[in-house]
C-alpha cells in the first residue's frame, strides 16, 4: 500500500478528490484538513504521495512545500488548486511539486498524472495482496458551509487568474467564508471590521434558477491611486475613477459568478453593474442592502494584490429565498 496524503481545508474538496483516485490504486489514505497537520502525517510516514491545496488556513500549500524543502522531505506532491493562475503553477513546481491539476479535479486528468509521474502502480491480478482499501469518501459528511464555501474557491481562482493577466501582478487568495446573517448582523460586522475607512463600492444583481442575489465590490479609497497606477491609468475626476473601477468590477464579479454558475449548473442573468457610491462610509454602502431583505447568505472573499496594499473585498449576497434552491444544488454535488 502507498501512503497517500489528501491535505485540503475543504471536505469538499477531499471527498471529490478521493472520489477521483484510480480504483485499482492500492494506496492508504490519511486527511489533513490544513497545512501544519499535513507536515505532521508526512513526517510521520504517512505521505509518500501527496495531492496538496494551495489556498488553507494555518500553513498554505506554498508554505507546506517550502517547509518540506527546508527540511529535507521529499515526498512526491501533486498539488490540487483553485488557484489557476499561470503564476501559481510555476511557483509550486519551483517549490517542488511535480505536477499541478486544477479543481475540481477529473477522474481522467488524475490518472494521466499519476501514470506520467510513474506513481500509479496497480496490484497484478495474481498478486496475494488484496487491491486497494474501500475508499473512505463515503465517510465524509459534508456540510452545506463547507460545500459551498469550496464552489465559491474554485470560482474565485477562475476570477483571480483574469484579475492577474489585466493587472500584470500575482493576486493572493483566502480562505472564503461562508455565513447566513440576519442583514442587521452582516451591518455591524462590517462595520466594526472596517471602521473608520472609507470606500467606493459596485454592486451587481443576479439570478438565474431561482436563485437571486447581489454582489458588491468594495473598493478602498486609499488604494484606489495604486490601482489606476497598475493599469496606467491616469483618471481625471470621479467619473474617471468611477469607470476604471466598473470595468475591475465588471471582471471579478463576472468570473466569478460564472464560475459558480458552471459548477451548480445554472446560468445567472446579470444586471448592468452599478457604482454604489464613491468615498462613502461602509454603513452608507450596505444601507442600500439592508433595506431590500432581512436576511442573507453572505460569502465573503477579501483579494490580495502581491507587493501591493491593495486588496478588494467581494461579497455574494443571496437573499433568503435563494437559500433552499442553492441548498438543493449543492447537494447534488455532494452527493
Amino acid at each position: 500500500m502507498i501512503p497517500l496524503l489528501v491535505c485540503d481545508d475543504s471536505m469538499m474538496a477531499r471527498k471529490q478528490l478521493i472520489r477521483a483516485l484510480p480504483p485499482e490504486w492500492p494506496v492508504s489514505i490519511t486527511q489533513a484538513s490544513q497545512g501544519e497537520e499535513g507536515l505532521t502525517a508526512i513526517r510521520q510516514g504517512l505521505g509518500a504521495v501527496v495531492l496538496l491545496d494551495l489556498t488553507m488556513p494555518v500553513l498554505d500549500g506554498y508554505q507546506v512545500l517550502a517547509q518540506l524543502q527546508a527540511e529535507g522531505l521529499h515526498p512526491k506532491v501533486i498539488v490540487v488548486s483553485g488557484d489557476v493562475q499561470e503564476d501559481a503553477a510555476r511557483r509550486v513546481l519551483e517549490l517542488g511539486a511535480l505536477a499541478f491539476i486544477k479543481k475540481p479535479a477529473e477522474p481522467e486528468i488524475v490518472r494521466q498524472t499519476l501514470e506520467r509521474l510513474g506513481l500509479l502502480q496497480p496490484i497484478a491480478v495474481d498478486d496475494p495482496v488484496p487491491l486497494a482499501q474501500p475508499r473512505p469518501e463515503w465517510l465524509l459528511k459534508v456540510n452545506f458551509r463547507d460545500a459551498l464555501r469550496e464552489v465559491t474557491n474554485i470560482a474565485m481562482g477562475r476570477a483571480a487568474a483574469l484579475l492577474a493577466k489585466v493587472l500584470g501582478v500575482f493576486v493572493q487568495l483566502p480562505v472564503p467564508q461562508v455565513n447566513i446573517f440576519e442583514v442587521s448582523e452582516l451591518h455591524m460586522t462590517l462595520v466594526d471590521a472596517q471602521r473608520g475607512e472609507r470606500f467606493s463600492a459596485v454592486c451587481q444583481g443576479f439570478i438565474g434558477d431561482a436563485i437571486a442575489g447581489e454582489a458588491l465590490l468594495l473598493f478602498h479609497d486609499s488604494e484606489v491611486r495604486d490601482m489606476a497606477n497598475l493599469l496606467g491609468w491616469q483618471p481625471r475626476d470621479d467619473n474617471d475613477t468611477s469607470e476604471m473601477l466598473m470595468d475591475l468590477a465588471s471582471i471579478l464579479i463576472g468570473a466569478c459568478l460564472g464560475g459558480i454558475a458552471e459548477q451548480i449548473d445554472v446560468r445567472f442573468s446579470q444586471g448592468h453593474p452599478q457604482l454604489l457610491g464613491q468615498h462613502s462610509s461602509i454603513e452608507r454602502l450596505i444601507k442600500v442592502t439592508q433595506q431590500r431583505w432581512r436576511k442573507t447568505l453572505a460569502v465573503e472573499i477579501s483579494y490580495s494584490l502581491e507587493g501591493h496594499s491593495i486588496h478588494f473585498d467581494l461579497l455574494l449576497l443571496f437573499t433568503e429565498d435563494s437559500i433552499q434552491r442553492l441548498t438543493n444544488k449543492i447537494r447534488y454535488l455532494m452527493d
